[in-house]
């Protein structure tokens, strides 16, 4: 009878405890404690969210949001997260750097750690299902799919991306669009000089601001690199022959493909000198700030621009990469269910959040994407965005390189090895080689 007493005391001492540190605003650790990977049919969570007595409700969710329209976007779907899931603790498990590069990589070491967060952003396509469908690292959301109604508002083009054998993986949250060239109206328009549509006008227009000290491509690191190298090969090739270098249907050691990688060497020689120092955002705002009149990059760029302060079609205007007119190269953010996540029921709650229309609608406007949902209000979207809805909605699309649509890591991965080459030596017979063993080594070329 003692013995029960003193536990009742002890255990009222626990739930008083409890209360107090609950008051104090006490925060756990971001990192969960490692998990066993647990099979589809244990994982599966119950909705709506719940959590095993004894412990706050949470959801740590990894993405590589970290600056500019990106976080603020996330920012801002998190606050729709948080009034619709008050009880659920948050926790942003960001990394920062190399387009989701380092992100990746601290991924990679905790999913092999048996660690994975509950949820995280992954790219729609190879990167998702030849990387993390293939490593048993994710679970299939059809029921929540389902639930939620989600395939009658989702692009039939996104849902084979991001399925395997039936079986739906991620939710998109946005499409992007890769080929998209960023100017200065301002430096085009003194020196008389027409936005290109062409490879050749670009070159034309770039010979000429070279020659009035003026510079005419903003870079960044070796990530901007391939994303521009991507866009030219589309410019190049068209989009038939761009996609057949991933189906194996077009010879990367073939003359045209030649073609193309000498135009990428000749782009690298207007760009400027430190670009290896600099990340996307400092290239992009060369552009904005009138120190550079060209830049390639994704349209994330353009979210970037808006949280600068800057007015489109005066301080930046956009096409498409000259060569690519009427063809949208896209990527898509998604998140996906953990194998063994700790917090399952935190991550459904979370993924719901993501694919609803008010949690696309809070985020897309502010990130510089439109929605992967064809049902958002069109009026919430800028200038810009809405010349990507009318574009998406009608142009040829094609997937991109550098933001895991066409490539799986282990391709895309040699691919970047051999760019880091070519950006050394600049030799363009050594990088088609690389570029061909490539293929044969990770991709369809066998």
């Amino acid at each position: 009878m003692k013995m029960k007493r003193f536990s009742l005391t002890l255990l009222g001492l626990f739930v008083i405890l409890s209360v107090v540190l609950t008051a104090c605003g006490s925060t756990p650790t971001a990192t969960p404690a490692q998990q066993p990977v647990a099979t589809e049919e244990a994982a599966q969570p119950t909705s709506p969210a719940t959590q095993p007595s004894g412990g706050k409700q949470q959801v740590e969710v990894f993405s590589w949001w970290t600056g500019g329209g990106e976080a603020a976007g996330l920012e801002a779907m998190i606050k729709v997260f948080k009034a619709q899931y008050p009880d659920i603790e948050f926790i942003n498990a960001a990394v920062a750097g190399g387009a989701g590069t380092n992100a990746r990589a601290v991924l990679a070491s905790r999913l092999q750690a048996g660690d994975p967060p509950d949820s995280w952003q992954g790219h729609a396509g190879q990167e998702l299902i030849g990387t993390y469908v293939a490593g048993n690292q994710i679970l299939p959301l059809n029921d929540l799919y389902e639930s939620e109604g989600w395939l009658k508002v989702m692009p039939e083009t996104l849902i084979p991306l991001i399925s395997q054998d039936g079986k739906i993986y991620s939710v998109p949250v946005n499409i992007h669009r890769a080929n998209v060239l960023w100017y200065n109206p301002k430096i085009l328009k003194d020196h008389n000089i027409n936005v290109p549509t062409t490879i050749d006008e670009w070159f034309a227009a770039m010979d000429a601001l070279k020659a009035a000290g003026v510079t005419p491509l903003a870079l960044g690191e070796q990530w901007t690199k391939m994303h521009l190298l991507e866009t030219v090969l589309l410019g190049t090739l068209g989009p038939e022959a761009y996609n057949g270098l991933w189906s194996g249907k077009t010879d990367w050691g073939s003359p045209e493909v030649k073609v193309a990688l000498e135009n990428f060497a000749k782009l690298l020689t207007y760009a400027n000198s430190d670009s290896a120092s600099l990340s996307w955002q400092d290239a992009s705002q060369l552009v904005v700030n009138g120190d550079a009149a060209f830049n390639v990059m994704g349209d994330w760029a353009e979210g970037y621009f808006r949280e600068l302060g800057k007015t489109p079609q005066v301080d930046y205007g956009w096409a498409p990469v000259p060569g690519t007119s009427g063809t949208f190269q896209f990527l898509s953010d998604s998140f996906v269910l953990a194998a063994g996540a700790p917090h399952p029921d935190g991550a459904i709650a979370w993924l719901k959040v993501a694919g609803s229309k008010a949690g696309q609608e809070a985020f897309n406007p502010v990130k510089g994407s439109i929605c992967a949902r064809t049902d958002c209000d069109k009026s919430l979207f800028g200038e810009y965005l809405q010349s990507a809805m009318n574009d998406w909605a009608t142009n040829t699309v094609v997937g991109s390189l550098t933001h895991g649509v066409v490539a799986n890591d282990s391709w895309k991965s040699e691919i970047d090895t051999a760019l880091g080459l070519f950006v050394q030596d600049g030799n363009v017979n050594n990088f088609q080689a690389a570029l061909v063993a490539a293929c044969k080594s990770s991709g369809p070329c066998k």
